[in-house]
């Protein structure tokens, strides 16, 4: 959503520009173009817009890392070794989750068992001790 936001504000910014240089031009009377009394002015004019189209653009692209998109794409070895991390690391994230979160449960049942809640206690009684007697 930023990206889009920066974006869009560039875009209204370089159609200001151009209104402004619109304005600062007046328009001749033959063939309907718009002149300058100076094309010196007219040419810095854009010349300065084209300059700043350029930054835009420059620093739009440096954002987005394209080239080490490019990079990573034209070397396949790479790009299946940071896959292959990006695969374990998740492995392993996915796995610690897991059982932190079983454990949390298993200590809640717990505390629940102690308050002695009857229909809650022989449902934990039925089942653990199935597993106490194996």
């Amino acid at each position: 959503m930023k990206g889009k936001n920066k974006q869009e504000k560039q875009r209204i910014n370089i159609q200001k520009e151009k209104s402004k240089m619109k304005k600062t031009l007046k328009k001749s009377k033959t063939g309907g173009k718009y002149s300058s009394k100076e094309p010196e002015e007219q040419k810095e004019i854009n010349r300065n817009l084209l300059q700043k189209q350029i930054k835009n653009l420059n620093k739009t692209l440096a954002e987005s890392n394209i080239r080490e998109f490019a990079e990573l794409l034209g070397n396949s070895k790479k790009l299946l070794w940071k896959n292959l991390i990006a695969g374990i690391s998740r492995g392993i994230g996915i796995g610690i989750g897991v059982t932190v979160i079983t454990a949390i449960l298993i200590v809640l049942l717990q505390k629940i068992v102690t308050l002695n809640i009857p229909v809650i206690r022989r449902i934990y009684s039925r089942y653990c001790g199935d597993c106490a007697k194996k």
